[in-house]
């Protein structure tokens, strides 16, 4: 019944992809925006008056409210206790990541350690971490070992309580493999902090957090519900927040400050964390998203995506030349029974095994109107254990002096810049899956890769 239901919502609220003839295979990095969601802001910003909230004029209250009412939203979506969680909003899910990794107590006993499988935004905490004298620590895999991560966060000879801070995503935004959320309370008895990278998981899956206590959760809610951009949130646990120290203070952070004397004090609440004047005009497009979303129900929206996806990995399996080898390579699913998301990762392959390169597909793909990504989706872990990379020829190309992408993929013995994600979403129908399938169907089977169609693209 509800795949009925979706199809209505896709006409209703999504109806410009098939007007404009679209197939939109892009939703891990970027949700579709409803046409309702749009025309409500539109009429509530030209309907009242808001100002900035850092005031007690009519206009500041104004602002001031919808931004409480927002920060309520957010806590009611994740199943959040108020008196446990603070809402902080930031510019994006980088945004709140990098709050996070500036403020870390990161000491020369405590460890950083993240899975291989991350965004750039988290491996990025590195930079922080090193800068303190902290170690970091990789663990590999696309399908963790939970053994590996364990000893990663008690090495020997590490010390009781020595601690830090563990990182990982709660689904890759490169495979779609979903990590165990089972990670965090065992991290925390290790003594660790979690920093729980939420961002390719939110948007399809429910995250309760009376049931799992990260310290610290990142999401970005363009891609929940595709309208507005800009606006993200860090939803951190009150007691993790008061060990943060902030090597800075801005304006609408602090209580107050001197100039001459040189001393501030930081405001008391999550205020301290919100950099400047928050994005007063777009936060209660965050409310009415979440109430949109949550009128659907999260776990419908969950079960319409993993029903499409499972159609999406069948479809893929059967692509295949007429001699039977196979027309795609995917990865990230050779682990019977693991969770995964709507994120499927894949390689075109010709009908000598080698790999189509990956900014062939996409000019073929834009050509035939399917919006998709290409490359290593800002995860250069997970790629590197998808193309089987060691890290002798990893630490060869860093010392290399090469004067283009060609010849970085010689050196590194890679036949493509990397793979193609095809991801699916609330607004996903069958036909989409269908037309993609097609599409390399009749564009691939039986074909031998050249390097002279990506040439003619480049010399475009």
């Amino acid at each position: 019944m509800y795949a009925d239901d979706f199809a209505e919502l896709r006409a209703r609220e999504f109806g410009y992809l098939d007007e404009g003839g679209h197939t939109y295979l892009d939703h891990t990095g970027a949700g579709l925006p409803p046409r309702s969601l749009v025309t409500g802001s539109a009429r509530r910003i030209t309907g009242g008056l808001f100002g900035n909230p850092h005031s007690e004029s009519p206009a500041s209250r104004a602002s001031g409210l919808l931004l409480a009412e927002a920060r309520r939203a957010v806590l009611r979506h994740f199943n959040a206790d108020p008196g446990e969680y603070a809402v902080i909003f930031t510019p994006n899910a980088t945004g709140a990541l990098r709050l996070v990794g500036e403020a870390y107590p990161f000491t020369r006993d405590s460890r950083l350690v993240m899975s291989l499988d991350n965004h750039n935004s988290v491996n990025g905490l590195r930079e922080y971490a090193r800068a303190r004298g902290a170690a970091t620590v990789y663990v590999p895999g696309l399908h963790i070992d939970e053994r590996r991560l364990l000893a990663a966060l008690d090495p020997p000879g590490s010390g009781e309580g020595a601690g830090g801070l563990l990182a990982y995503p709660a689904q890759s935004n490169f495979t779609g493999v979903q990590h165990s959320l089972d990670w965090i309370a065992a991290a925390q008895a290790h003594g660790y902090d979690v920093l729980l990278d939420a961002a390719a998981f939110a948007p399809t899956n429910v995250l309760d957090l009376s049931r799992h206590h990260p310290d610290f959760t990142a999401v970005s809610w363009y891609k929940v519900f595709g309208h507005p951009t800009g606006v993200g949130s860090l939803i951190a646990r009150r007691a993790a927040l008061a060990r943060l120290r902030r090597p800075w203070f801005s304006g609408g952070t602090i209580y107050a400050v001197s100039a001459q004397a040189q001393w501030h004090v930081l405001a008391a609440d999550e205020a301290a964390f919100e950099d400047g004047t928050v994005n007063f005009l777009s936060l209660p497009d965050v409310t009415a998203g979440l109430a949109w979303i949550d009128g659907i129900g999260m776990d419908r929206v969950h079960a319409h995506v993993t029903t499409l996806t499972g159609q999406l990995l069948s479809g893929l399996e059967a692509l295949r030349h007429s001699d039977g080898s196979p027309l795609v390579r995917v990865y990230g699913t050779d682990r019977a029974g693991g969770a995964r998301g709507g994120t499927v990762a894949l390689n075109v392959l010709g009908a000598d095994g080698r790999v189509v390169d990956e900014r062939v597909v996409t000019r073929d793909s834009a050509a035939h109107g399917i919006s998709l990504r290409t490359g290593c989706f800002c995860n250069p872990g997970a790629g590197e254990e998808a193309f089987g990379l060691p890290l002798t020829r990893l630490r060869s190309a860093a010392d290399a002096q090469v004067g283009s992408l060609d010849e970085y993929l010689e050196l590194l013995e890679l036949p493509s810049a990397g793979a193609v994600r095809v991801s699916l979403g609330i607004s996903s129908q069958p036909r989409d899956i269908e037309t993609f399938l097609a599409f390399v169907t009749a564009t691939y089977r039986d074909r031998v890769p050249t390097a002279a169609g990506l040439a003619a693209r480049e010399s475009c």
